[in-house]
């Protein structure tokens, strides 16, 4: 790094020599000092030199689908684009997504370990913990997890330890509160069907259902396969087990598949609550949860500080901040359902 002097101090050596008549009176320990900072300023200009042009290399693993995960992936690569890390000057991304099949996940973080990239960021649970087990020096940021303690990535948020830090999305917490909203929508509701994704909603589960208990709701778990005819099955079974409502959990394959998703509890005239606001832009009827964009973003400033120096170690696991309640009145209407001028009121956005 150049360090700018101002011409004050730029001047003062070239006198002092000046008035010298002979070099023997400038004092040996003088010379030992300029001659050690010439050494250091050559091997700091040769460091200079040979970090510029560097390119590094990102690798991004998910288990679900480039198509599902464009619009959080698009909103990290901005904001690291806002922070001058720029996409064929001084960084590139190794891209690797399990397309709904989660035993990709382990050979797909083997082989970003094998090309030996810069840093890996992760999304959820499962890639998280396939990134972990791959490798134990490779820097990994998981840009969005339920409970990153819990399930044994980090051993605690305020000194995540190893190679990996990142960001909570406080999923198990949330599935409790979307329940509490969907009760208070559907003043009614007695039962209420969980999609969810075996295995890997254990911490979730373990807070929704005392919650369900408290609000005297009958929660009925139903395993979905993230493809068109596990999805389609999901909810007959939901229909058959009379179910006033849908939610699921917090997975990145379910976000992935959030248009089916949403097309299927049209199709049924199910209510549903979901976790982030993108079902409802694809029509979806009601969504509370993080704002993972926000996340997305927050995960590109980890990044940023980790090319730069910084151990993941040395950098807390954030929980999500900002939140979103969104209501869509016109999914409402398709299915017949009123919602309460209360609920309406505490919506960030009603979309009419």
């Amino acid at each position: 790094m150049r360090t700018e002097r101002n011409s004050s101090e730029r001047r003062k050596p070239m006198s002092y020599l000046s008035r010298s008549k002979n070099s023997a009176l400038i004092p040996q320990s003088s010379v030992l000092c300029i001659a050690l900072s010439a050494m250091l300023f050559a091997l700091c200009s040769s460091a200079d030199a040979q970090q510029t042009g560097k390119i590094f290399r990102i690798g991004f693993l998910d288990g679900s689908t480039a198509s599902g995960m464009a619009v959080l992936v698009d909103a990290f690569r901005q904001e690291l684009s806002k922070l001058g890390w720029i996409e064929g000057k001084n960084i590139a991304f190794e891209y690797r997504f399990a397309e709904q099949k989660r035993e990709r996940l382990p050979e797909l973080a083997a082989d970003l370990v094998r090309l030996n990239v810069d840093l890996i960021v992760t999304t959820g649970e499962p890639p998280a913990l396939a990134a972990k087990k791959a490798t134990t020096t490779i820097p990994i940021v998981i840009a969005n997890t339920a409970d990153p303690v819990g399930e044994g990535l980090v051993a605690s948020l305020a000194r995540p330890g190893g190679n990996i830090t990142g960001l909570s999305n406080l999923g198990p917490e949330l599935n409790s509160k979307r329940l509490e909203v969907l009760k208070d929508a559907i003043p009614k509701l007695a039962r209420v069907g969980l999609l969810r994704s075996g295995g890997i909603a254990s911490p979730q589960l373990k807070e929704i259902r005392p919650a369900a208990l408290a609000l005297k709701i009958k929660l009925e778990e139903i395993d979905a396969q993230p493809d068109a005819k596990g999805f389609e099955a999901a909810f007959q079974t939901a229909k058959q087990k009379h179910v006033d409502a849908i939610m699921t959990i917090t997975s990145r394959q379910f976000f992935a598949e959030r248009k089916r998703i949403v097309e299927l509890a049209l199709k049924y005239r199910l209510p549903a609550i979901y976790f982030q606001k993108e079902f409802v832009d694809e029509g979806g009827l009601m969504s509370y949860g993080a704002d993972y964009e926000d996340l997305f973003r927050k995960a590109a400033h980890y990044v940023d500080k980790i090319l730069k120096g910084t151990k993941p170690a040395d950098l807390p696991v954030q929980q999500a901040t900002k939140f979103e309640f969104v209501i869509n009145l016109k999914a409402a209407k398709q299915i017949g359902l009123t919602i309460p001028g209360r609920v309406l009121e505490r919506a960030n956005k009603v979309i009419k």
